[in-house]
């Protein structure tokens, strides 16, 4: 862990499950099973020398049961922009070598069984955190929308916030409406299940902010 690396940016965690991420609470998948996707827009970032700014990256990834029992997949889609120094910047850092034990990247390593080839592409990536509206495209390979969640009776829009002060992926994040239609290595479509936002800085000891 000897490397010197961080990301600031826009965190979005959307799965299969029902609002409030199970996995939040340490609680099983709604469904017995996970399928989802998480990744970042790095607003400000580095790994040793190397910048990362601008750059987004995300990972679909598949459970069969709890996370902590593993067998996962992943499959990894970074940025068509990133240069090849960039590239490997950013698999050095999801790789978990470079990071404390506990954090978030090392939990992967420990999770994940197969790793699907990388996809590189466009994106786009809209985010309102207090507003709970974002919206990715990772061209041809993923599609995800999040909107408040809606009163069943009023159709106002609900807030829902969840505070982790030991939290390893964001100490606080809002929870919207999120449909997935992802057409990758790992296929999966959702509508109306749980999605997180979140503003994160992650680093080799864990999560800063």
């Amino acid at each position: 862990m000897a490397s010197d690396w961080r990301l600031e940016g826009e965190w979005i965690k959307n799965c299969n499950c029902a609002f409030g991420c199970p996995c939040d609470f340490n609680a099983p998948p709604t469904l017995g099973f996970c399928k989802g996707m998480l990744g970042m827009r790095i607003t400000k970032g580095h790994f040793e020398s190397t910048r990362l700014d601008g750059l987004v990256f995300i990972a679909t990834v598949n459970f069969p049961g709890p996370l902590h029992e593993g067998n996962g997949q992943i499959q990894p889609i970074i940025d068509e922009r990133a240069t090849a120094e960039q590239r490997e910047a950013l698999f050095q850092i999801l790789s978990g070598k470079h990071s404390a034990e506990g954090t978030l990247f090392h939990i992967l390593t420990l999770i994940v069984t197969k790793i699907h080839d990388p996809a590189f592409v466009p994106f786009e990536f809209s985010f309102d955190k207090n507003g709970r509206v974002a919206k990715l495209v990772a061209k041809g390979v993923l599609e995800t929308e999040v909107e408040p969640i809606k009163n069943p009776v009023t159709g106002a829009p609900h807030r829902i916030e969840v505070l982790m002060p030991e939290g390893f992926e964001y100490r606080e994040a809002e929870v919207g409406s999120a449909n997935i239609r992802s057409t990758g290595a790992i296929k999966f479509e959702t509508n109306g299940s749980h999605g997180s936002l979140a503003n994160v800085v992650q680093t080799p000891a864990g999560v800063a902010a």
